[in-house]
């Protein structure tokens, strides 16, 4: 993470950029060796190692996704810093149909400008829902 409010929302569009291309492995380089990464209420996976696999897992059952980020805090915790993001998240499914965007807030911190505990926190079940369709008229 950045010192200035311009390079932390740089840092923060790549982030997400690179989470929206579905790059599991780039997406962990972000992470310290013992980070920590829990999405909702899944089990935490602990490592950069365990994370890949958990990103891997879950781009697997998913066609993509786009984050428009909202807001961006910055704060410290004993280790580091600390950014709060949010933003809406559109999902696509694999068959080719979209979620509406879902209000998510993440939290992550950082040790030496790796992310050491990242967390999300929002509801997905409109990801795993049946789409909607429209009605065909009689």
């Amino acid at each position: 993470m950045r010192e200035t409010e311009n390079e932390t929302a740089a840092w923060v569009a790549q982030l997400f950029t690179t989470v929206d291309a579905m790059q599991p492995e780039a997406a962990a380089a972000y992470f310290t060796d013992d980070g920590v990464f829990r999405f909702g209420n899944a089990p935490p996976a602990h490592g950069r190692e365990a994370i890949r696999q958990a990103l891997t897992g879950f781009f697997g059952m998913i066609g993509g996704l786009h984050h428009h980020v909202t807001g961006v805090w910055r704060g410290q915790w004993e280790h580091g810093s600390v950014l709060a993001v949010e933003a809406e998240v559109t999902y696509t499914r694999r068959d080719g149909s979209q979620t509406p965007p879902l209000p998510v807030t993440s939290t992550l911190r950082s040790v030496d400008g790796r992310i050491q505990d990242y967390r999300i926190f929002m509801d997905p079940s409109p990801l795993f829902a049946a789409p909607e369709r429209e009605a065909v008229g009689t």
